[in-house]
């Protein structure tokens, strides 16, 4: 009788779990600034006429509305994060744990 061959194992798939993870905390962190400080901006669009002081009052108002709002838009991309990968919903993360 001869012998089984030997099984092979399956090839090394490498699995970028942190630099996944660094690109969608960037990704939220991002959006969530920026649904942050919209509402601030709308007002601006809506106060003042198209021009060259609008855009000067408007990226006052983004400073102001945004200063001391960052640490929450962090917060808030990290815990959308984490919350996506222990539910395996963040595409890359479906893996089976």
């Amino acid at each position: 009788m001869s012998a089984a061959p030997p099984r092979r194992r399956p090839p090394v798939v490498p699995r970028p779990f942190f630099t996944l993870a660094i690109v969608y905390i960037f990704v939220f962190f991002f959006a969530y600034a920026f649904a942050l400080v919209t509402p601030a901006l709308i007002e601006v669009l809506r106060a003042m006429p198209p021009g060259p002081e609008q855009q000067a009052v408007a990226e006052q108002v983004a400073r102001e509305a945004a200063a001391g709002r960052m640490g929450l838009a962090f917060l808030l991309a990290l815990g959308s994060v984490v919350l996506g990968v222990w539910s395996r919903k963040l595409p890359g993360f479906r893996q089976p744990r």
